[in-house]
C-alpha cells in the first residue's frame, strides 16, 4: 500500500497495490500491519455501507462524544470525499481536504477522530463503505451545513446544479456555531 499524507497531515490517502491478470484483479483494502507501519494502529468496531444516486451529498457529519475515525472507500462508482478539521487546537482547524474516491482508482482515505466527513456522488450511483473506530451514537451525532460559507468547500459539483441532501443535512449547524473538539 502507498500512503500519501494530504494537506491536512493527519488525513491519509491510501492506494493499494493491485495485482491483475486474465482472471481479474486482487488487492488488499486493509492491513493492520501496513497501517501500523505508517503509525496508524487502528481498531475498527463497525463497518457501514451507503448506496446513493448521482448528485446525493451526505454530510458533514461527526460524533462529538466518542468521535469516530473512518477509513472510507468507494466500491462502485465515484464520489468526491471531504474531511474538515474540527480540532480547535490544530493548526489546520476549519480547513478541509477532498479527494476523488472510486471503484476504478481503488483509493481509500483515513479520516481520524476530530473531523467532520461528507461526500457527493459524481457517478450514476455509488456504494460507499467505511470502517469506524467507534460505534455510532445518535445522541452525539452532529451535522455542519454542507455549503457553509466559512468553510467554502469546493464539492466539485460539475454538472450537479443542486445536490440532493437530507433534511438533517440541509439544516446542519453553521461552522461558526458548531460544537468542535478541544
Amino acid at each position: 500500500m502507498n500512503f500519501r499524507t494530504l494537506a491536512i497531515g493527519d488525513v491519509n490517502l491510501i492506494e493499494p497495490r493491485v495485482f491483475e491478470d486474465a482472471r481479474g484483479e486482487f488487492f488488499e483494502a486493509w492491513s493492520s500491519r501496513d497501517f501500523a507501519e505508517h503509525g496508524l494502529k487502528l481498531s475498527f468496531v463497525q463497518d457501514n455501507v451507503s448506496r446513493s444516486t448521482h448528485g446525493v451529498l451526505r454530510g458533514l457529519h461527526y460524533q462529538i462524544e466518542k468521535p469516530q475515525g473512518k477509513l472510507v472507500r468507494c466500491t462502485l462508482g465515484t464520489v468526491f470525499d471531504v474531511a474538515v478539521d474540527l480540532r480547535r487546537s490544530s493548526p489546520t482547524f476549519g480547513q478541509w481536504v477532498g479527494e476523488e474516491l472510486s471503484a476504478q482508482n481503488r483509493r481509500s482515505m483515513w479520516i481520524p477522530p476530530g473531523f467532520a466527513h461528507g461526500f457527493v456522488v459524481q457517478s450514476d450511483s455509488a456504494l460507499f463503505e467505511y470502517k469506524c473506530t467507534e460505534y455510532y451514537q445518535q445522541e452525539h451525532d452532529r451535522t455542519i451545513k454542507w455549503d457553509d460559507a466559512d468553510l467554502a468547500i469546493d464539492w466539485k459539483l460539475g454538472a450537479i446544479e443542486a445536490p440532493i441532501v437530507s433534511e438533517k443535512d440541509a439544516q446542519g449547524a453553521a461552522f461558526s456555531d458548531a460544537e468542535v473538539f478541544a
